[in-house]
This record gives C-alpha cells, structure tokens and sequence, in this order.
C-alpha cells in the first residue's frame, strides 16, 4: 500500500476497517465476558482477579503497542484526545464519577451493553439508547452549556501534551520519550509480575482474549493515524484525518459514537451525515457479538424482571451519557484506550469511574441487606 491514498480511498478503509476491528472486539468481548465494570465489582464483591487481570493485561498490551505506533511511525499522537493540551481535571473526575455510578447501575458500561445487545438482552438495548440520547445533549445539546460553563472551565491549558512522559519533564531533567518510556516499563513490570503470580486465576480464553483485545488500540491508531491521514489534502492544503468524527486520529471509545450512530440514523438523508469510524466500530462489535453468541448457542432474548430493574437501567443510561462526555471518554475509551497513551486526564477519569461503581456497588450491597434483613 503506498501512502498516501487518495481522500475517497483512505476514507473507505478506515470506516471498513473500524468495522472488522468492531467484528473482533464484539466477538473477543462476548467469549471472554471482557467487561470493566464486571472486573470492579468482581472484584469488590466477590474477592475475584480474573476479569481485572483480564483488563490489566488488555491495558498493558495496548500499552506496548500504542508507544511501538509511536516510537517506530509517523504517527501524531499529539493531535489525538488523549494527548490534548486542554487539561479537563474537574471534566475527567467528576464525568468520571457520574459514568462509573451509571455503568453499574445499568449492569455494564456502553461497550458491554453492546455485547449484550448483541446476544438478545433487550436490558441492554434500553441503556444504549439512554445512553446515546443523553450524550447528544451533553456534547451540543441542552446539558453542553453547563458542562461548558462549569467544568470544562476549570480545566487548565498546557504548554504541550497531557501524556505522562511531557508532564514529569517539566520537573525531570529528561526527554518527554525517554521519561513515557520509563513509566511504560515500570507499569508492565508491575503488571507483568502480578499476572505471572495469579496466572492460574485465568483461562487460555482470558489470556487469548486479553492479548487481541490489547492489540486492537494499536490497529486502531495505525488505521486512522497512518492509513487515514493525509499530509495535505487536495481540497484545504492541510493535513487531515479521513473518516473519523473527531477529524483526529481515534481507536476504541463508544460514548461519542453511538451518540454519532443515533444522529446518523436520525439524519440518514441528509448529504453532511456520513459514516465514520466511531459508528461502524459499535456496528462491528454489536454484530461481533450477535455471531459469536450464535456459534456458541448463547442467543436469547431477556428483558426486564421488574420495574426497579427498568428504572436502574434508565438512570444508569443517562449518567453515562452524561458522563462519559464530561470524562471525555467511557471505559474503554479512558480506561483502556487512554491509559494505553500514558495519559494524565485517562489516570483521573478512570480514578473517577472506580470510585464512581464503588459507590454505586456499596449501595447496590446495603440494598439488598435491607431487603434481606
């Protein structure tokens, strides 16, 4: 492939590419019960390691691959969101805190509730909805304004990037590079030796998945920052990202897109509605899921036992909506894709979404010791 492609070429090949990376996640996702929120209360709950060390080893993965993309390419990681010079702190902690409360509520975060949307569970199809809704309206809609105005204006303006490696080298007499590398291999190392030690906890499914799920952020990157960018495009004599929402380079995340997925069918006839690598992304792991719960003969239809039930799901809806654009990312998109990018407002937004579900799950506990006692 000689880069750069043609505007039409590179932009086919980024939509169709999010599909097939959404095809493998939807799958990996459904097999291996991959699921963050599961890995806190799992582990909260119940004392279980697998499905953290499950997420440890995906974010550890996307680690290595997504600063191989960096080091050894051309990539620009300056201008992904994660990289962004607007330090969003209040943003990432408190969207943080509304989406990990929310996600528990409704049994699972926007990129598990399309695995389970995909399975037959009609619980989950409710939420995303919710879910999109509620994230319109925060990204430019009713709820924009007093997210704008608040929050948003707390946040502090850098002199460059918010990865680790540019913050520590205002205080450490060391390269950006050389710092992001020493922080990566301290993580891994960390990581590595508490995998390694509890390494009976998990499957060869847990690993198998853990490790194709991890290598999906770096093909990400690759396929939007490489494939789809075009140095000058011929129309603006600008650079620009062909076929993501953001006009930047993007991996996985779900909140935004599925809010873009329910604007695209909403205005399907209209010529500026397009499809983009966030959308066909949620498309691929919806039917990723659909076809791997088919060929293991998990498909069935569940719906709502009552409505307390309704009622959890609904406000856990709007709370990730809301807060997973104030956080400037879901679960997957801070707490796996941004913390792959070493990234400052990735490390306060995740820290938000645990205390957030633990909040919610020490609620969920005194609940049900009230009806039992």
């Amino acid at each position: 492939m000689n880069l750069p492609l043609a505007p039409d070429t590179a932009t086919h090949f980024v939509v169709w590419g999010a599909l097939l990376i959404g095809l493998v996640l939807g799958a990996a996702g459904q097999a291996s019960r991959f699921c963050v929120r599961g890995a806190i209360a799992d582990w909260f709950i119940y004392g279980g390691r697998s499905r953290m060390m499950v997420w440890v080893l995906v974010v550890v993965v996307a680690a290595l691959g997504s600063q191989a993309v960096i080091g050894l390419t051309s990539f620009q990681p300056e201008r992904t969101i994660a990289w962004s010079d607007r330090f969003l702190w209040s943003s990432y902690l408190a969207g943080g805190l509304l989406f990990g409360y929310g996600m528990v509520l409704a049994a699972g975060c926007p990129q598990r509730s399309l695995v389970k949307a995909g399975t037959g569970n009609l619980r989950a199809i409710v939420t995303l909805l919710v879910a999109a809704v509620t994230a319109q309206m925060t990204l430019r809609g009713v709820f924009a304004e007093g997210r704008v105005r608040t929050v948003d204006a707390w946040g502090l303006q850098l002199s460059g990037p918010q990865d680790l490696g540019s913050l520590l080298a205002a205080w450490v007499p060391a390269s950006a590079g050389a710092l992001r590398t020493g922080v990566l291999l301290l993580l891994v190392t960390l990581a590595a030796a508490w995998l390694w030690r509890r390494r009976a906890d998990l499957t060869l499914l847990d690993w198998s998945a853990g490790v194709l799920i991890g290598l999906l952020v770096p093909a990400a990157w690759l396929l939007t920052g490489l494939i789809g960018f075009l140095p000058e495009h011929p129309d603006t004599l600008e650079p620009a990202w062909q076929g993501t929402q953001s006009r930047r380079p993007e991996a996985l995340t779900f909140i935004a897109p599925i809010a873009h997925g329910l604007d695209l069918l909403t205005y399907w006839t209209d010529k500026n509605a397009r499809l983009s690598f966030g959308v066909m992304l949620t498309a691929g792991v919806l039917l990723g899921s659909h076809l791997s719960a088919r060929a293991r003969g998990e498909f069935r239809l569940e719906s709502f036992s009552n409505a307390a039930e309704l009622r959890d799901h609904l406000l856990g809806g709007v709370l990730m909506g809301v807060g997973g654009v104030t956080a400037m990312g879901c679960s997957v998109g801070q707490g796996v894709t941004g913390l792959a990018m070493l990234s400052a407002g990735a490390v306060l937004a995740v820290t938000g979404i645990a205390a957030g579900a633990l909040l919610a799950l020490k609620a969920q506990v005194r609940r049900a010791d009230a009806a039992a006692g």
